[in-house]
């Protein structure tokens, strides 16, 4: 009897247990489903995975049952979109896009890594070829990484792989799909029968009332001022220019010292570039210490030690390293691991704005300090002061230390510093460089400087 009873108690409890694991899921089931909605509206570029980023990060946060993408761009970097992509394959929340119209090239790569495509009526997904800035093929080596991208993609949500690679190569010969030597391109009716496509909606409200979600509430993604500015400094234009303004800057100010304006917008351009690459976590402590210990070596070159030798090369080789690499993030957190890949356009945007700066500021200096200029007759003395009117820098000291001799204190190549009769002086070979030691012959001064030869 008393087994029984426990047999009886035990089926009431687990029936009780069931019944209420039950209702708590209907109770969930029931709740208002949270959608979380952000915009690719423009060209794919870093502010565009700054976005991206963002959005997937705060859905995770909210704990949101959807994402939704309201889609509508012809494309963009590849890189851009290749870490868009892999953000929303690894993100735990199903991701939805509404094809507002286009997702070509960048943003059908991007489509398609999201688990439901739904597409406004006359809109189109594909044409993903690689291209160069001019509309231009890129060599097949690009294509071959962007066709492998597609079929990987596609494979990872479940649609066809050769399908979404003919979207890439017009030599794709898919028959009654991609048979025309065209790379393919689909409209709304076309993704929906070969499965590029659930269905077709003409709005959000659409998308969701065809996935049969009827309750739910929709919390769209703001972007603040704050965001948007860092998004802005990070495109890689921008950090192209900021470049052209430090190097430049800095090339400016050492040609016409004590203007002063050169070097504090080389400064404030400075920092404009490193600190919202710091704020994304792209540059590392130690990437900006080996840009600021750069120009120490180069002050060091230029001040101390005159010429350019080991420090001054030293301080550009640090230089552009650390604006290079502050631009690429890196794979692993604290480590010094890279997609070379990156570091090396990097590395070309860099070395492009600072060719470019230094003509520019060539450029500059020759038009600012002509007379013809009202800035450059600010700047500079718009009077000749010839010596013949009692003009005269040298002082009776300098004018003296003609045909003396004395030694090499530091290696001229060409200026340096020589001691004549104990006392050091400023000086420049008139010819070659002169080693440390070599005995010098003045020749000539100038403005507080001398300029010497090798002794005979």
């Amino acid at each position: 009897m008393r087994d029984k009873i426990i047999k009886y108690c035990t089926i009431i409890l687990a029936i009780v247990f069931a019944t209420g694991v039950q209702a708590g899921q209907d109770s969930l089931a029931t709740g208002p489903i949270k959608i979380y909605v952000f915009d690719i509206k423009e060209m794919i570029a870093p502010p565009v995975w700054r976005t991206t980023k963002l959005a997937v990060e705060q859905a995770e946060e909210e704990n949101a049952n959807l994402i939704l993408i309201h889609m509508n761009t012809y494309g963009g970097m590849l890189d851009a979109a290749d870490s868009i992509r892999t953000k929303l394959l690894d993100t735990d929340i199903p991701v939805y896009v509404f094809i507002d119209n286009n997702a070509a090239s960048a943003g059908a790569l991007i489509s398609i890594a999201c688990d439901s495509i739904y597409m406004a009526p006359g809109a189109n997904i594909g044409a993903a070829t690689v291209v160069n800035q001019e509309g231009e093929q890129m060599p097949d080596k690009y294509q071959s990484y962007m066709r492998s991208m597609m079929r990987s993609t596609a494979e990872a949500t479940n649609r066809d792989p050769e399908i979404a690679q003919a979207m890439v190569d017009e030599r794709v010969y898919i028959p009654g799909i991609s048979d025309s030597n065209a790379v393919l391109t689909f409209t709304t009716s076309e993704a929906i029968q070969h499965g590029f496509c659930e269905g077709e909606a003409g709005s959000i409200e659409d998308v969701l009332v065809h996935s049969g979600i009827d309750d739910y509430t929709i919390v769209k993604h703001e972007i603040s001022s704050t965001d948007r500015i860092i998004g802005w400094l990070i495109h890689p234009v921008v950090s192209g220019i900021l470049i052209m303004i430090i190097i430049g800057g800095i090339y400016f100010e050492l040609q016409t010292p004590g203007v002063g304006f050169p070097i504090a917008a080389s400064v404030i351009a400075a920092l404009l570039y490193f600190a919202p690459l710091y704020l994304e976590g792209l540059a590392n402590n130690w990437e900006i210490l080996i840009f600021v210990v750069g120009l120490i070596l180069i002050a060091v070159e230029i001040f101390a030690i005159p010429g350019f030798g080991v420090a001054g090369i030293s301080g550009v080789v640090l230089m552009v390293a650390g604006l290079t690499l502050s631009m690429v993030e890196n794979i692993e957190p604290g480590s010094f691991n890279y997609d070379f890949s990156k570091v090396i356009r990097a590395f070309f945007v860099v070395i492009i704005a600072t060719v470019v700066s230094i003509i520019a500021s060539l450029i500059l200096t020759k038009q600012m300090f002509n007379m013809n200029y009202s800035i450059g007759a600010k700047l500079a003395l718009a009077k000749t002061q010839n010596v013949d009117e009692g003009y005269t820098s040298a002082t009776d000291e300098y004018s003296g230390m003609l045909n003396k001799t004395g030694v090499a204190k530091t290696i001229l190549r060409p200026s340096g510093k020589v001691e004549i009769e104990g006392d050091m002086y400023d000086a420049t070979a008139i010819t070659g460089y002169i080693d440390q030691g070599v005995e010098i012959e003045v020749v000539n001064y100038q403005t507080g400087q001398l300029f010497v030869r090798k002794r005979k």
